[in-house]
């Protein structure tokens, strides 16, 4: 039987099934339209995720070319890459992921503080992008937050588990420098400079979103984040377990991202393909499911400021590659998000598209 559900989500009051049981089966609310639906066994699409190591990135200049031309093909061929030696230690990653567990841990009393549909919360707990409003629900909770400028916003996170802030922010303050490094590599693989936007993402903002995916007693019907691009320059992800898949850009199948102890998933997001005017694509992913196992993951979003906005670099446009793409900013994709189902394949990178006419 269904358990019953006194809140919106696919948790009795936001909790997760190891609190109260959970479900027997997927209530059809959480049910992917078939052609959506995860595939369980690993699909190749003929091209290998890059696994970059990054030993050399800040401070060996012989080894800095070869590490932008591989980040510079990953970004072109798939929007993604995995990254070792990445500067930060095994036990930040290891806190970050341990403070994570502990706060899905907690009773519905201390997760429901942070409780809002709203999305515009500079810290929000969930189980759906909006909960009880979206077409097809996703099987997780979530706790958002803004990270940067920390002593802004650190005030504002759970005061429990007692180490959340301390690990947390241990993490996100290491996250945000590599972020920055990312973005230098990024824009000098365009030819623009490792300065070009330095400032700007120093400046700009981090939002961190921890999300607990728990078992699923029917994983081929439903997912734990449907389809989407992530609207940030780069997204930094570190996960307990597998369960993330991306898209092939040329042919649309599917690939698992192999779980590489130590190592952080890179996401190209919207604002890299505005930036380099499609040069680089954001890549399409997704969360499948385990029948048995809970996966945590922490997803740092490095975006521009959230009212500043992000156009494309007038150095990449001419004759043969005419500008593609409007201007728009993060507090754009917030009054999206809140207008539209962003699980029914409505997705904010289309409308900055420009048509050849406009």
């Amino acid at each position: 039987m269904e358990a019953k559900n006194d809140s919106p989500g696919p948790f009795p009051m936001g909790e997760t099934p190891q609190e109260k049981g959970g479900f027997d089966h997927v209530p059809k609310s959480y049910y992917v339209p078939p052609l959506n639906r995860p595939s369980l066994t690993t699909e190749s699409t003929g091209h290998d995720i890059p696994v970059i190591d990054l030993d050399g990135l800040t401070n060996n200049p012989a080894r800095r070319s070869p590490i932008i031309e591989d980040i510079s093909k990953a970004c072109k061929d798939v929007g993604f890459f995995q990254i070792v030696n990445h500067g930060i230690s095994q036990r930040v990653l290891d806190d970050a992921l341990s403070a994570a567990f502990k706060f899905f841990n907690l009773s519905n009393k201390e997760k429901s503080k942070f409780m809002s549909n709203d999305v515009h919360n500079p810290v929000r707990y969930g189980t759906g992008i909006k909960d009880g409003l979206d077409k097809i629900q996703n099987w997780r909770t979530f706790l958002k937050h803004y990270a940067n400028p920390l002593d802004q916003y650190i005030s504002l996170w759970p005061e429990t588990p007692q180490e959340y802030r301390e690990k947390m922010s241990e993490y996100s303050k290491a996250v945000h420098k590599l972020g920055v490094s990312l973005m230098e590599a990024i824009t000098e693989s365009l030819g623009l400079g490792p300065a070009y936007m330095s400032a700007k993402m120093e400046e700009g903002s981090q939002t961190i979103v921890v999300n607990c995916y728990p078992p699923c007693p029917q994983p081929d019907l439903a997912l734990g984040f449907s389809p989407h691009s992530d609207y940030s320059c780069v997204t930094i992800v570190l996960q307990s377990s597998s369960g993330l898949q991306i898209q092939d850009p040329s042919d649309g199948k599917w690939s698992d991202v192999p779980n590489i102890h130590g190592a952080l998933q890179v996401n190209v997001g919207d604002c890299v393909e505005v930036l380099s005017n499609g040069m680089y694509k954001s890549v399409i992913h997704k969360v499948k499911l385990s029948s048995d196992t809970t996966r945590v993951s922490i997803a740092s979003l490095h975006s521009l400021a959230l009212n500043e906005k992000m156009e494309t670099a007038p150095e990449l446009v001419n004759e043969q590659n005419p500008k593609g793409y409007r201007e728009s900013s993060f507090e754009e994709l917030l009054d999206f998000i809140s207008k539209n189902d962003i699980t029914d394949g409505k997705f904010f990178i289309d409308t900055l598209r420009l048509k050849r006419n406009d």
